[in-house]
């Protein structure tokens, strides 16, 4: 059986890449804990159709592109369902006679799609999509909204007290910041997806889903687990805000919340986002 090359010297061979610079690549992706290709692609070394082609010639695949504005029929969504999608770069193209043909950003990801073709007597036809296409796909498909495209910096403020938030977005918007407001933590989560904010305010205490709940909801899904959530909440215990920063959160921020505080708490953030692949 012939050895499956790497993806590093494929990009190399098509001239894409120079050895050195996936030496360096390789070290920092290991540094992340991420993908190799995943970081190659957002640090804007090579963008999603060049990940794309390179990963069909190194898993045999077909790439497959522009599917995103086409509707699909419920039948064939529901072979997978939308935090499967959306947790593993995946999605439904076609169904015909028990074949399924299905859009991957990540080919390793064999588990999960032998648990679709199990779960649904199968057979799974594999393609190779960028991550940004198939993102795209899900939002219109299952969650019937578009991906809304701004330069602005956005911030995406949850909380159930419509006055905190209004005021919480009145402090940010007289900064330039794009405010976006969600009332619990289940619309927040919908908003994360279209909006893409670069930072997230929340509220602990929330119906539906609570910060904490919102928080471990986005940290599942590769396009998102990246955001800086700040929780916000009015108590004063050492061993809540403790929990806050072993759980993951970037901030913690005790009620009430002063202007200057808000917003340099969401520079700092902002800041974090943006130099998250920075090498020095």
């Amino acid at each position: 059986m012939e050895k499956r090359k790497k993806l590093g010297e494929i990009l190399v061979e098509k001239g894409t890449l120079t050895e050195k610079t996936v030496e360096r690549m390789l070290a920092l992706s290991r540094r992340l804990n991420k993908r190799f290709g995943t970081v190659l692609e957002d640090v804007g070394l090579i963008d999603g159709e060049e990940l794309a082609a390179a990963l069909a010639t190194q898993y045999s695949c077909r790439v497959v592109s522009n599917f995103a504005g086409y509707s699909y029929s419920p039948e064939l969504l529901a072979t997978i369902s939308v935090d499967v999608a959306m947790q593993n770069n995946l999605f439904p193209l076609k169904l015909d006679n028990k074949r399924l043909a299905l859009a991957m950003a990540d080919p390793t990801e064999t588990r999960v799609v032998r648990n679709i073709a199990a779960n649904n007597d199968l057979t799974i036809t594999p393609f190779i999509a960028t991550r940004k296409e198939i993102y795209a796909a899900i939002c219109r498909n299952y969650l019937q909204k578009e991906i809304s495209v701004s330069s602005a910096q956005t911030v995406l403020v949850v909380d159930d007290d419509k006055m905190m938030s209004t005021m919480f977005g009145d402090f940010l918007s007289k900064k330039g910041y794009r405010v976006i407001l969600a009332a619990d933590g289940l619309e927040a989560y919908k908003a994360v997806l279209t909006e893409r904010p670069q930072v997230i305010l929340t509220d602990l205490m929330m119906p539906k889903l609570d910060g904490y709940g919102l928080f471990d909801a986005l940290r599942v899904v590769p396009e998102l687990n990246h955001i800086p959530v700040i929780l916000i909440t009015s108590s004063l215990k050492v061993e809540d805000e403790v929990k806050a920063f072993e759980r993951g959160f970037f901030d913690f921020i005790e009620k009430p919340v002063r202007e200057g505080t808000l917003l340099m708490r969401v520079k700092r953030a902002l800041l974090f986002h943006d130099r998250k692949y920075q090498l020095t």
